[in-house]
């Protein structure tokens, strides 16, 4: 790959996925949830800030991203035994603990026990002191990593798991639909860029002379309605149907000025970049108006959509394999070839990828987001919480099997 196509492969993924994730990050910031960090980026941090109760972070590796939300995987922030620095608010409630002893601002403390969690306390030995000390912590206090970062602790009333059943499966929804509305957007760009848009309806926007529509009596704004008996609702139907009808006569059923008419013609055989095309002459009404570029835009992610969703539905048609679907590697080598072809088709293939990350996060395998809103589904049916235990064991059975998928699309991809 050249170093345009992997920045290319690097931009897009990265896009996507931090669209994604932010889709998570805004549902859970509005139902409450602590979110502890949002990150751009994986590996180490190279910046950091902290505002309203939330850790943003940019790193190393432009490779997607994540939501830390309060409960998911939390571990120990600190340990027993540990030295840190204490600052206090005037009720004497811990507020800031740094890990950065040499910061002499507040008090070294050495710590016995604490609970961060529930009841919120903190005990341990002031520098040079021998008795204990018992100290509350502020619901909102912070823990400043070793590197600067502040991050919040995270009781459990923040906790993802505590929030309403409806207000979880709204976190995990907003992912996907984040990826769908970034396509809508991408593919609004591109109307406003092309010098005019089509609509994909099945409308006739001119007829060239010396070609069979032409000498059959088709006519500008003609609706094509039908196809011998073919419905074509769409300008990607009739271009299909006709380019299946080579070397025979078809009859369309055209509607004009409220009227229909039944018009035979035979599709002529021209031969376009080496391959032999049935045409009849026609091409479908094009719109330069604002309206039309947005109709564009939903009309693009309404189709796009729509043929990921065909193509997964028919997956096992004719038996599974491997070369039906595509892993990092295949994405990468399409990115290679795409970013070769110009900005337009680059901003094309970014909005089909957003899509289709949208649609297969979607699929209910425990791991993914469609997983957990089966999870969500069934707890809200039972009215009562799902065991922590099931579903740690669901969601780990879901992970392994999408890494033994994943690990086997990848080897076969870089065998292809």
């Amino acid at each position: 790959m050249s170093i345009t196509a992997i920045i290319t492969f690097i931009l897009i993924f990265g896009v996507i996925v931090t669209a994604h994730e932010f889709g998570h990050f805004i549902i859970a910031k509005k139902s409450g949830v602590l979110v502890r960090e949002f990150s751009i980026g994986m590996g180490p941090k190279i910046l950091y800030w902290h505002k309203n109760n939330t850790t943003y972070t940019i790193r190393i590796l432009p490779v997607g991203g994540y939501v830390r939300m309060a409960g998911l995987d939390e571990e120990s922030d600190l340990d027993a035994g540990q030295n840190v620095c204490l600052q206090f608010n005037d009720q004497k409630q811990i507020t800031i603990i740094d890990k950065r002893i040499e910061n002499t601002s507040g008090v070294i403390f050495q710590i016995d026990t604490f609970d961060l969690q529930n009841e919120l306390f903190l005990t341990g030995f002031n520098k040079e002191s021998t008795e204990k000390q018992v100290y509350d912590i502020h619901h909102d206090a912070i823990i400043v990593e070793k590197d600067g970062t502040e991050v919040q602790i995270a009781p459990k009333d923040t906790w993802v798991q505590n929030a309403p059943v409806y207000k979880r499966a709204m976190i995990n929804v907003a992912g996907p639909l984040m990826n769908f509305i970034l396509t809508f957007f991408i593919f609004s760009i591109l109307g406003f860029i092309q010098p005019n848009v089509n609509l994909n309806e099945n409308v006739i926007g001119s007829v060239q002379s010396g070609m069979p529509a032409a000498d059959a009596g088709i006519k500008v704004n003609d609706k094509i309605i039908k196809i011998d008996n073919d419905k074509t609702n769409t300008w990607e139907e009739i271009t299909e149907n006709i380019s299946n009808k080579s070397n025979q006569e078809i009859t369309l059923s055209v509607e004009r000025l409220g009227h229909l008419k039944q018009i035979t013609l035979k599709p002529q055989l021209k031969r376009i970049n080496g391959k032999e095309q049935s045409l009849i002459g026609i091409t479908n009404r094009t719109y330069t108006d604002p309206v039309s570029r947005l109709k564009y835009g939903f009309i693009s992610t309404i189709t796009a959509i729509q043929k990921i969703w065909h193509a997964l539905t028919h997956l096992f048609t004719g038996g599974f394999s491997l070369d039906k679907l595509g892993g990092p590697v295949a994405i990468a080598k399409t990115t290679s070839e795409v970013s070769k072809t110009g900005f337009l088709n680059i901003l094309f293939f970014t909005a089909m990828l957003s899509a289709n990350l949208g649609i297969m996060n979607l699929i209910p395998i425990p791991a993914l987001d469609g997983g957990k809103l089966v999870l969500n589904a069934i707890e809200a049916i039972l009215r009562k919480p799902l065991p922590t235990s099931f579903e740690n064991a669901v969601t780990i059975a879901g992970a392994a099997v999408m890494l033994v998928l994943m690990v086997a699309v990848t080897i076969n991809d870089l065998l292809r």
